[in-house]
């Protein structure tokens, strides 16, 4: 549906109050008007029945997303992911139910928003449990001062949401710290350059030209291996593989019992074939 709805005015940043203006003076219909073009999109999939609703209702997205300006979001960001939340409300009304669609589309246009949200206030997603979402709306709410909750707040505001005090302190660190650059940028202060991730969270042994490196050295080894087997003879080639490259290791006795001979016989042309395997290593 939502790719058959054009909006009045293209929602960016440059054209943001054009937008609103817009919006607002888009017609409001009644409840009898509503319900008729909320049959007509039900009953018979008319599209236009569904812009028509879109449209009238456009304003309300705009009231909501405005109360969502705190978190640091663009508006016409918020108002775009809101309207997405309309657009699925109307898809999913039922004008039988008896209630006004702009009070239906409520959840919907809220849970677009917070989805957004969620995943751009921080680089780093700032809750991802049901818990973790519904405490994070309603911290700031619950605060009566600015600073740290007390003690008395955060246990008001775990009985309410129905979480452990020790989950709202983690969130309430979670809203108080910011984004911090991996790398520092030109103009940072000496402090800041210094105490930028890179210097700390760096794994010595994790260089990429390193890796391939040595992953390619272990591959020639590899090769090199196999070649010296092959230069073995048949008997102590299987000695060697049964006993060491094999995922079901073979005893000296297994071995022995294969041959026909003694284990001590198997042990030494186990120890003559390794003597040659090392020596054909060096060769190569």
């Amino acid at each position: 549906m939502s790719n058959a709805l054009t909006l009045p005015v293209n929602l960016s940043l440059g054209s943001i109050d054009e937008y609103v203006s817009a919006v607002n003076a888009m017609p409001r219909y009644s409840a009898d008007e509503e319900r008729a073009l909320a049959e007509r999109f039900r009953e018979h999939e008319d599209l236009e029945a569904a812009r028509q609703l879109v449209l009238g209702n456009l304003r309300f997205v705009v009231h909501i997303a405005r109360g969502y300006l705190g978190y640091g979001l663009p508006l016409p960001d918020l108002i775009q992911e809101g309207n997405i939340g309309l657009m699925k409300a109307v898809k999913r009304y039922d004008p039988a139910v008896g209630v006004r669609l702009v009070s239906f589309a409520v959840h919907w246009i809220k849970a677009e928003i917070h989805e957004f949200i969620i995943q751009n206030w921080r680089i780093v997603k700032v809750a991802t449990t049901k818990a973790q979402r519904k405490l994070f709306f309603n911290l700031r709410k619950f605060k009566n001062r600015l600073g740290w909750l007390s003690r008395d707040e955060a246990n008001i505001l775990a009985d309410e949401l129905g979480v452990d005090v020790a989950t709202v302190y983690e969130m309430e660190n979670r809203l108080n710290n910011q984004d911090i650059a991996f790398e520092p940028s030109e103009g940072d202060s000496e402090d800041r350059e210094i105490s930028a991730p890179i210097h700390y969270l760096r794994q010595e042994n994790a260089d990429p030209a390193d890796l391939l490196e040595n992953n390619d050295w272990g591959q020639h080894k590899q090769q090199q291996l196999a070649a010296a087997i092959e230069q073995l003879d048949e008997r102590s080639r299987d000695i060697v593989t049964s006993r060491w490259l094999s995922e079901d290791k073979l005893t000296l006795h297994d071995l022995a019992a294969r041959y026909q001979v003694s284990a001590e016989r198997i042990r030494q042309l186990e120890n003559t074939a390794m003597k040659k395997l090392r020596n054909s290593l060096v060769e190569i």
